[in-house]
This record gives structure tokens, C-alpha cells and sequence, in this order.
């Protein structure tokens, strides 16, 4: 997922905690929601990072020789420069882009 496309704003604003938990009826619930998804899309943002960075990795035998890389320093900014992964989970979660589920209340329906 290209996660720089994703519009969404750069800094942490106010936001409306009304809006928040409207889709699960309770605030903390919606915040557990945004915190799990912020882990996964931080998860992956990290393994996509790792993986650009082993192509250039340089196997030495000697922790004294380090060479800035050029092409890992660009990488590093790109990454530097995307949004936090809790400010992309809550723009998905207001527009309604996250699937989650409660198990307890879909035992308590049944």
C-alpha cells in the first residue's frame, strides 16, 4: 500500500469524539480499534522499509567500516516524510475504510 497517497493530515489535530464513536457507540472501543490498526499499518511500513534497505545492505566482517549509501539515505527520508501510522488509522477509520468486529456483542445478539 502506498501509503503517501493517502491523504490524510500531518500533524495530530483536535477531533470530534462524537464522530469518533459513532461506528462502535463507545469512544474507547473505537480507540482500541484505531490502536490495532495503527500497529498493522506500522508493522507494514517496517517491513517495507527493511526489506529496501537489505538490497543495499553490504556483508562485512568489520563494524568500523560503515558507508553512507546514498540510495539508503534517500530511502530513509521517503519514509521520514509519510504520515504517522495512528494519523493514517484514524483517517481510515472516519471514512469508514477499517473492517472490525466485537465478538462479545455478536454472542450477545445471537
Amino acid at each position: 500500500m502506498d501509503f503517501k497517497k493517502i491523504k490524510t493530515d500531518s500533524v495530530a489535530v483536535t477531533r470530534n469524539t462524537n464522530k469518533l464513536m459513532e461506528p462502535t457507540g463507545n469512544i474507547y472501543e473505537s480507540v482500541a480499534v484505531m490502536s490495532k490498526r495503527a500497529n498493522q499499518i506500522a508493522l507494514e511500513i517496517k517491513e517495507e522499509l527493511n526489506s529496501k534497505i537489505s538490497e543495499f545492505a553490504i556483508p562485512s566482517d568489520n563494524l568500523e567500516e560503515v558507508f553512507e549509501n546514498r540510495e539508503q539515505i534517500e530511502i530513509a527520508k521517503y519514509y521520514e516524510h509519510l504520515p504517522k501510522p495512528t494519523l493514517i488509522a484514524v483517517q481510515e477509520f472516519l471514512n469508514g475504510q477499517v473492517y472490525f468486529r466485537n465478538p462479545l456483542k455478536d454472542q450477545e445478539e445471537e
